[in-house]
């Protein structure tokens, strides 16, 4: 900030006021630097520009400014975020009516790419005993065997029947989008999931009287299992193994992609096993791992600090 001139004019001497309004509430000093930051450059732009004549039309304009400078999307919806505060504050203040920048739509970010449980992290939760939040143990550990296992979406894995599964040769038919049909892979592990899950899913269709039944995975009264009991079933098993709350059955499928890219599967044969239709979408997973890659290097390479 060309320092003492800008806090000087009616927009510097509010954003002092917000800064020592954050200070007395104890706020970070990282917090309080990333306001100062952030604002100095407002101050700037506004000049000597009275508060009440700050209006929206006057914030997209600064706005712009910082893309024409080069600033990237998540920077500008950063500085538009610190806006949001510092308006709501001189609001509280009464030194504007309305906050302007409310009335200013937010860049569109790319989405945020999804926290995916490590391999040492799967590999605890599905080599535990199944917890007491699991009601059907041998069922539930099928569901993250196949999920974690193969990659399959959620809607494909309910919509598995028995004639689908292929013990001999170890692959199952799957139906993806689009009503595509894929024959995917599955371990040992899911092997033997299966084989203690089918008993006991033949004694609970027979008493129900279900016996007609073609799902391979069914609820307590022997019907077909719906997608969001399967969300409930994942995310109350990964919690109790220690995994965030956020997992649900999609993160398991990130998780296959990811971990088979990371132990040297090309992109292409993961684009098929996932039933991709594009190979960017599967190009994705490079971008978790590069992230995690980073993450290591930021946290450990002497140069990196």
């Amino acid at each position: 900030m060309c320092a003492d001139a800008g806090m000087q004019t009616p927009v510097g001497l509010a954003l002092a006021g917000f800064l020592r309004a954050l200070s007395q509430r104890n706020a970070s000093v990282h917090t309080i630097k990333a306001y100062r930051t952030d604002l100095a450059e407002f101050v700037l732009f506004a000049g000597p520009e009275a508060l009440t004549d700050i209006d929206h039309l006057f914030i997209r304009a600064f706005l712009a400014q910082l893309y024409e400078r080069g600033l990237s999307k998540a920077s500008v919806a950063r500085a538009l975020s610190s806006l949001r505060s510092f308006c709501k504050w001189m609001g509280r203040e009464h030194m504007i009516e309305t906050n302007p920048a409310l009335l200013v739509a937010a860049p569109k970010l790319p989405k945020k790419l999804p926290r995916v449980p490590t391999m040492e992290e799967m590999n605890s939760v599905l080599d535990a005993r199944m917890p007491e939040e699991a009601a059907f143990a041998e069922r539930d550990r099928l569901i993250l065997e196949l999920l974690y296992g193969c990659g399959i979406r959620n809607s494909e894995l309910t919509g598995i029947n028995i004639e689908d599964i292929h013990q001999r040769q170890g692959v199952i038919l799957v139906r993806g989008k689009g009503k595509k049909e894929r024959m995917v892979p599955f371990g040992d592990s899911a092997q033997i999931a299966l084989r203690e899950y089918r008993p006991r899913r033949g004694a609970l269709l027979e008493q129900h009287h279900r016996t007609a039944e073609t799902a391979l995975l069914v609820n307590l009264r022997g019907s077909r299992l719906t997608t969001r009991s399967v969300g409930r079933i994942v995310k109350a098993i990964a919690v109790a193994g220690g995994l965030p709350r956020e997992v649900h059955p999609h993160t398991l499928r990130h998780a296959f992609g990811t971990h088979m890219l990371e132990q040297g599967a090309d992109l292409r044969s993961i684009q098929e096993l996932l039933g991709h239709e594009r190979l960017s979408t599967t190009q994705r997973y490079t971008q978790l791992t590069t992230k995690q890659m980073m993450d290591v290097y930021d946290n450990t390479h002497p140069r990196a600090k």
